[in-house]
C-alpha cells in the first residue's frame, strides 16, 4: 500500500512538474534541436555551394590556359560573381582575371575586379592580396595618393607587412627615401623571423640608406 501511495505520489510529482516547468523545458530543447538542425542543413548548403563554385572556377582556370575566348571566360566570372559572390573560388577567379587585366594594361578594368573582392570577400588574406594588387594597379598609373590611401585599409595584423613594403614601393616611387625606409623597417618588425621575404625586404631598405 505504502508503495502504491509512493508511485501515486511520484505521478503527480510528474504531472506538477510538466504543468509547471515541463512544456517549457520541452520547447526549449525543442527549439534547440531545430536550431542544430538548421545549422547543419545551412553548412551543407555552403559546403555544397562551395563545391559548385570551384566547380565553375575549375572551367574558368582551363579556359585561360588553354588561352579560351575571353568572352567564354568571362561569362564563368561573372556566373561566379553573381551566384556564388561569397565563396574563396569567386574570389580567386576575380583576382585572377584581374591579374590578367592587369598585364594587358587595362589598369582601370582590373581596378573594378579588386573592387569587387574587397567589396565581398572577408577572409583576411584575400582581403590583403586585394588591397595590396589595388595598390599596384595605381602604383602602376602613377596614381600615388590613391595608392597610398589604399594601403591605409584596416587588414589582419598577420598580413600588415604586406601593405607596409608596398607602401615602401610607392615612396620609392615618388623618390621619398626617408618615407620609404620607415615603411620597409615597419615591414621588418612584423615579419616573422623565419620569413622567406626578410631578405629581399632589408635590400630594399638598404638601398634607401
Amino acid at each position: 500500500m505504502a508503495a502504491h501511495l509512493e508511485e501515486q505520489q511520484e505521478l503527480d510529482n510528474f504531472k506538477y512538474f510538466w504543468k509547471s516547468t515541463g512544456r517549457w523545458l520541452f520547447a526549449l530543447l525543442m527549439l534547440v534541436a531545430l536550431g542544430y538542425l538548421g545549422y547543419t542543413m545551412y553548412q551543407s548548403h555552403l559546403v555544397k555551394k562551395s563545391q559548385e563554385a570551384a566547380g565553375v572556377l575549375a572551367q574558368l582556370v582551363e579556359k585561360a590556359q588553354n588561352k579560351g575566348d575571353t568572352k567564354a571566360i568571362n561569362v564563368d566570372l561573372k556566373n561566379l560573381q553573381q551566384n556564388f559572390a561569397d565563396t574563396i573560388p569567386a574570389a580567386q577567379a576575380t583576382l585572377m582575371v584581374a591579374a590578367s587585366e592587369f598585364d594587358a594594361g587595362r589598369y582601370d578594368v582590373a581596378s573594378g575586379h579588386l573592387n569587387w573582392v574587397l567589396k565581398n570577400q572577408k577572409e583576411p588574406l584575400v582581403q590583403a592580396l586585394a588591397v595590396q594588387r589595388l595598390a599596384v594597379v595605381k602604383l602602376q598609373q602613377k596614381k600615388y595618393d590613391e595608392a597610398l590611401a589604399a594601403l591605409d585599409t584596416k587588414v589582419d595584423p598577420n598580413y600588415e607587412a604586406l601593405l607596409l613594403e608596398t607602401k615602401g614601393d610607392v615612396f620609392v616611387a615618388q623618390n621619398k627615401a626617408k618615407e620609404a625606409a620607415a615603411s620597409y623597417e615597419q615591414a621588418l618588425a612584423k615579419l616573422p623571423k623565419d620569413s622567406g621575404s626578410r631578405e629581399l625586404l632589408q635590400m630594399k631598405l638598404d638601398s634607401q640608406k
